[in-house]
């Protein structure tokens, strides 16, 4: 789950590591009174979404005059921000955060997050601030620190100091060892305390003053531990979220919404990216991740069914299952089900396997639906990509 930054700021603050002074704003009337109460030389008006890339975008305005905050709320209240992460439809403007300006003297790089490889949570940090990681890392990989944290021992001494030599710190500002080995250590309390699976800070800035401010922030959660955290559970936002994934939530499914035309439902996660992997091979592109798990039902079955044909751009869907704890015969039932409540007018390929995998597809032969029923996982890829009629150009043309 993700929070804005308002919401990462208010965190920061909770766990001790410095933040400028704002405030989350949903009226210009707000803004204006506000504005009036901070009374800075500079302030920042800041868009509230979901994505990255806002300042790009016209989403970060800055202005020295007080007068001038209301109406640059405004002017962003309402708006749709179109960015790189957003996609073509962009994200509706509701919220703001108007903060106090900072002058910027040294901008850093600054994460924390879970190593893939090793599952230890991972700092990584570089001089290069205010810049996407992902272009540091291509274009000056040497400028990319990483410091991993055993979490058998927790955040240590060394480990702040191993980054704070690494950026430089002690050459550019020897007073700010201290502050920024401590804030690190509050960051991955933060980390830990609240189950985030990612914290970042870019940029971290070194001011004029020599104090260190997290500019800027962003956190995401373990979806899995949020049982844990009223708190952060309630900071959700489902206007920044696709309405068919969190109906697949109120369903226990695991769901993500893609770029693709084929709908794919399956039981397992790893089965679930192979079926995306043999979609691709076959030469078209999945719509979603849909995982139903191992412990599937029929009617988690059937709403997962419902969530695939609700989504426009899909024009067939792949049902890939394997019975392993789930019997075939219950995925029969749910799809079954779920053609009795939706008028289905779209190639449907399922592909069973595993316990009482010949039983359900004699229940879907003898239904009546309009439906293909393969054995064999390539074979039924292969099937649904044919039935779909759209394959990627490049695979087209090869």
């Amino acid at each position: 789950m993700n929070i804005h930054e308002f919401q990462a700021k208010q965190l920061f603050a909770q766990f001790g590591v410095p933040v400028p002074n704002g405030k989350e704003i949903k009226t210009p009337l707000a803004a204006e009174k506000w504005a009036e109460k901070l009374n800075a030389p500079v302030y920042v008006v800041k868009a509230q979404i979901h994505a990255g890339g806002r300042g790009k975008a016209g989403g970060v305005k800055i202005t020295k005059n007080r007068a001038e905050v209301p109406g640059l709320a405004r002017e962003l209240l309402g708006k749709t921000l179109v960015t790189h992460q957003t996609g073509p439809k962009g994200r509706k403007v509701r919220r703001l955060l108007i903060e106090e300006g900072a002058g910027i003297a040294k901008e850093l790089y600054l994460s924390l997050l879970v190593d893939r490889d090793s599952g230890w949570p991972l700092f990584i940090a570089s001089t290069e601030g205010g810049m996407e990681i992902e272009e540091i890392a291509a274009h000056q990989p040497e400028k990319v620190l990483r410091e991993p944290i055993d979490p058998a021992v927790g955040f240590q001494g060394y480990n702040g100091r191993n980054l704070a030599f690494g950026l430089g710190l002690p050459g550019l500002e020897p007073t700010i060892m201290g502050p920024f080995i401590t804030m690190l250590g509050n960051l991955y309390r933060l980390f830990m305390e609240k189950h985030a699976s990612m914290v970042e800070i870019n940029p971290l800035v070194i001011t004029t003053d020599k104090r260190l401010v997290a500019l800027d922030g962003k956190v995401s959660f373990d979806d899995n531990a949020l049982f844990k955290h009223a708190d952060v559970q309630a900071m959700r936002d489902l206007h920044e979220e696709e309405p068919l994934e969190i109906e697949a939530t109120t369903n226990n499914l695991n769901y993500v919404k893609l770029d693709g035309n084929i709908g794919c439902m399956v039981n397992g996660a790893g089965l679930a990216m192979a079926t995306m992997d043999v979609i691709k091979l076959a030469g078209s592109e999945p719509a979603n991740f849909l995982d139903v798990g191992g412990g599937a039902t029929k009617e988690t079955v059937a709403a997962g069914f419902r969530i695939l044909l609700k989504d426009r751009n899909v024009k067939g869907i792949f049902i890939n299952i394997f019975g392993g704890i789930v019997r075939c015969e219950r995925i029969a039932h749910g799809v079954i089900d779920a053609a009795k409540e939706v008028d289905i007018k779209l190639p449907v390929v399922v592909r069973l396997q595993g316990t009482n995998a010949e039983e359900g597809r004699k229940l879907l032969l003898e239904s009546g639906l309009k439906v293909d029923v393969a054995t064999d996982l390539w074979e039924a890829a292969q099937k649904i990509v044919a039935l779909t009629g759209k394959k990627r150009k490049k695979a087209a043309a090869a």
